[in-house]
Order: C-alpha cells, then sequence, then structure tokens
C-alpha cells in the first residue's frame, strides 16, 4: 500500500490569496483596460498612467476585498472541488472520468461564485475608483467597509449585482483551472517522462489558465462592466447588448492582460496549493 497526501478543504483559498498577493497588480490594469470606453491605453501604457497619476502603491488598491474575494469565493469552489472528487474517488482504481471532474468543478465554481460576489464586486469598484472623477469617488477603506456601506446605501440587491454571471463565470474558470489541472497533471504523468514535481505542476497549471482565460474571458468583460456601473444596465443581457455594439472583439477587450494575470495567478495557486499539500496535507493510505 502507498501513503500519500490530499488537500485539507481550506488549501485552496491559503492557496488563492498567497498568489492574489503576486498578481493583484496585474488583475488592478486588467479591470482599467475592461471599464475604457475606448481603446486608448495598452497594459503597459495603463501601468505607467496609474503610477505617475496615484504612485507604485496604487497597483495595490483593492487588495483587501482581493484576499477577502479568495477566502470566499476560491475556498468554496475548491472545497466543493476537492470534496465530490475525493468521494467520486472512493473505492476506484485511478482518479474519476474528465467528464465528472467537470461537473462538480461547475458546481464548485456556480456555488463559489455566488458566494464571492459581494467580495468580487467591491474589488472591482476599489480597483477602478481612482479613474473616477473626485467627487464620484467611493473611498472605501477595505473590503469590510466596501460591503457594509454598499448594503447601507444601496442595499442587499446591488451587493449581489451581476451574481448570475459571477457564478457562471466562477463555473467556466474552475472547470478551466480545476478539472483541466487535475487531467493536465493527470496525462503528464501518464507520459512516464515527468515524475510528480514542480515542473509538472507548472506546466499542468499553466495548460490550465490558457483553458480557463479562453473559457471565462466574454462573462469576464461582462462581469466587470456590470459591477462598475452605475446603473446604467437593466440586467445582463442588456449589458451583454451594449458591450456587442462595440464590436465583437469587445467581449475580448483586456484578453491579453487576463491571461497575463489568470495564467501566473493559475500556475501560482496549484504551485502553493501542491506545497501545502505535501507538508501540510492529510495522510491517506491508497
Amino acid at each position: 500500500m502507498a501513503e500519500e497526501r490530499v488537500s485539507r478543504w481550506y488549501f485552496g483559498g491559503l492557496a488563492s490569496s498567497g498568489a492574489a498577493c503576486c498578481t493583484h497588480p496585474l488583475d488592478l490594469l486588467k479591470v482599467h483596460l475592461q471599464t475604457q470606453q475606448e481603446v486608448k491605453m495598452r497594459m503597459t501604457g495603463m501601468a505607467l498612467h496609474v503610477i505617475r497619476t496615484d504612485g507604485f502603491l496604487a497597483l495595490y488598491n483593492g487588495l483587501s476585498a482581493s484576499l477577502c474575494r479568495q477566502m470566499s469565493y476560491s475556498l468554496t469552489r475548491f472545497a466543493i472541488y476537492d470534496t465530490a472528487k475525493n468521494y467520486l474517488g472512493q473505492g476506484r482504481q485511478g482518479p474519476p472520468p474528465f467528464y465528472q471532474k467537470v461537473l462538480v468543478a461547475a458546481a464548485g465554481g456556480l456555488t463559489g461564485g455566488f458566494i464571492g460576489t459581494p467580495a468580487d464586486m467591491v474589488n472591482v469598484r476599489m480597483q477602478n475608483d481612482m479613474k473616477q472623477p473626485p467627487a464620484q469617488r467611493r473611498n472605501y477603506s477595505h473590503a469590510l467597509d466596501g460591503m457594509y456601506r454598499v448594503l447601507r446605501e444601496e442595499g442587499l440587491k446591488k451587493l449581489f449585482s451581476g451574481a448570475s454571471v459571477a457564478s457562471l463565470r466562477g463555473a467556466f474558470v474552475t472547470i478551466g483551472q480545476l478539472s483541466c489541472y487535475d487531467q493536465a497533471k493527470q496525462l503528464v504523468l501518464a507520459t512516464g517522462f515527468l515524475s510528480d514535481n514542480i515542473f509538472t505542476h507548472f506546466l499542468s497549471s499553466f495548460i490550465a489558465g490558457l483553458c480557463a482565460t479562453f473559457l471565462c474571458q466574454p462573462l469576464d468583460v461582462v462581469k466587470t462592466r456590470m459591477m462598475n456601473s452605475h446603473g446604467e444596465y437593466r440586467g445582463v443581457a442588456h449589458c451583454a447588448v451594449e458591450t456587442a455594439k462595440l464590436g465583437p472583439l469587445a467581449f475580448y477587450k483586456g484578453f491579453v492582460p487576463a491571461a497575463v494575470r489568470l495564467i501566473p495567478h493559475t500556475v501560482l495557486t496549484f504551485v502553493f496549493l501542491e506545497q501545502l499539500r505535501k507538508y501540510f496535507g492529510i495522510k491517506v493510505t491508497t
């Protein structure tokens, strides 16, 4: 009998939070690019503009909301996925089939996306606040202050604005990240050329990050526009129609910065997760 370690239910939230600390500036630039009404700046130009206007630390605006989002959204989806995958794997020779991984990833992503919507909305607003005229800035002190003020000033419904899109996006990105990572890792190890080491984790997570970016970018653009709106959209469909008027490529506005942000975030998340599993995971006998 062989002994291996499996993740504890909260490892995904911790790993995602660690990755968010490293990739937050890329996430901020992605939001700025997606909320441009016209394409005026590219990623490098936007980064220089933010630094010149508000200083280097402005690249970390909204970090508290980003961490709050990871400890709600990512913790939930990883917990559901890992728990369900371990349950499906009981009494089975080898891992569950890919379609089952996709199904449990979609369920985890839908649930996590809904739970993480308030923190996600505040995250978008805090990142985009510096672009607003001084009179229109919301000036949230931190994530909890932002959620409290939205609840008090705009109501519970607004706190979950864009929840349907966020949940759907959560399902797609979780399929792209979690199920594709497990499947890519399984296929890489099956070749026999690589062992279960950090290079395998890097390669598998890079593939997963690429898959996730392709799947979720259109939804990400619509979600960001809805969360940052001042009431100009009547719903998800209306937002999508208005975005489409800017041209088909509007749904992929900021694709490169989204990939530049999501792929490193995915790689770092799984590298951190594998290390947490290796040193602090639960020992099981297979």
